[in-house]
């Protein structure tokens, strides 16, 4: 049973979170201290996950049915919850990084876990199809900040020296990353023909 992608701003932590539980358990079954670990390590100091988010979420996912737990000894006296993917968990990641939503290709947070997962997509062409599409996003034009006519404010433009530092930083990044996905697509691109 697919998990529901909705499209509010306030679901956006909540949808990173379930790619990442689904993306880390694909890999090996894991207690939640561990899952929660990897999930921090993921996000960065800048967006460390809490309990009050993560088990709640673990739970949702469990009873959608992508995803079993199990009790193991423990080191200590209590025991362990150890958290497993079902076959349906396994289908719905996959699913997810084949056909990515739109907003896991334009916000960057979303983009940035679903790269991190990638990897389980096991066909270069598919991969480098949801790179494709992240890339003629960067390439589109953009920005922060609009003039009165409504065209974007380019660095150079900005007097405010707060917003031409954002925009500085923004037009490095995204270079960075226009470079990366041209050539991780060319690599995956040679290696699916």
């Amino acid at each position: 049973m697919p998990v529901p992608r909705g499209a509010h701003a306030d679901e956006r932590a909540s949808i990173v979170l379930t790619l990442a539980i689904l993306g880390f358990l694909y890999d090996q079954p894991l207690h939640g201290y561990q899952l929660k670990s990897r999930i921090t390590g993921l996000a960065g100091h800048a967006r460390p996950v809490s309990d009050g988010a993560l088990y709640p979420a673990i739970t949702r996912l469990e009873k959608a049915g992508l995803l079993d737990r199990r009790t193991e000894p423990g080191s200590g006296a209590a025991p362990r919850q150890v958290l497993e993917l079902t076959a349906e968990g396994r289908a719905e990641l996959l699913r997810r990084l084949a056909d990515p939503e739109q907003a896991e290709i334009t916000d960057q947070l979303r983009f940035f876990a679903l790269a991190a997962f990638l990897h389980h997509l096991a066909d270069p062409p598919r991969q480098a199809a949801v790179l494709r599409r992240r890339l003629a996003f960067l390439e589109a034009p953009s920005s922060f900040f609009y003039d009165g006519d409504g065209r974007p404010v380019t660095a150079e433009q900005e007097p405010n020296p707060f917003r031409r530092g954002m925009l500085l930083v923004a037009r490095a990044s995204t270079a960075a990353e226009r470079a990366w996905l041209a050539e991780t697509i060319a690599e995956l691109e040679h290696r699916g023909a």
